[in-house]
């Protein structure tokens, strides 16, 4: 489950916070100004995040070093094209 709080009700409940993520596993965004600014996980949670964006950001290295040589114009007309043609695929399926 996800808990929203303000930052100054984060403050006030530190410690029953901790334990919603500890022991049941939950999330807890806190907001300041109406806005999300930080996340309190689950450590297990923080640790699969973690390596999940080492394994992002190895594919982004290796999809840019693969694409390196392509003029920056025709890899955007390519990825419009692209997109252009799933979103025909959509409306003519719906």
């Amino acid at each position: 489950m996800i808990t929203e709080t303000s930052a100054v009700s984060f403050r006030q409940n530190l410690g029953e916070m901790l334990n919603q993520v500890q022991y049941r596993h939950d999330s807890v965004v806190i907001n300041k100004d109406g806005k999300p600014v930080a996340a309190l996980v689950d450590a297990r949670l923080f640790e699969r995040i973690r390596r999940m964006q080492d394994r992002f950001d190895a594919l982004c290295r290796r999809i840019e070093s693969g694409f390196a040589q392509v003029p920056q114009v025709d890899g955007l007309a390519e990825i419009e094209t692209a997109i252009a043609i799933e979103r025909a695929q959509k409306r003519s399926s719906a």
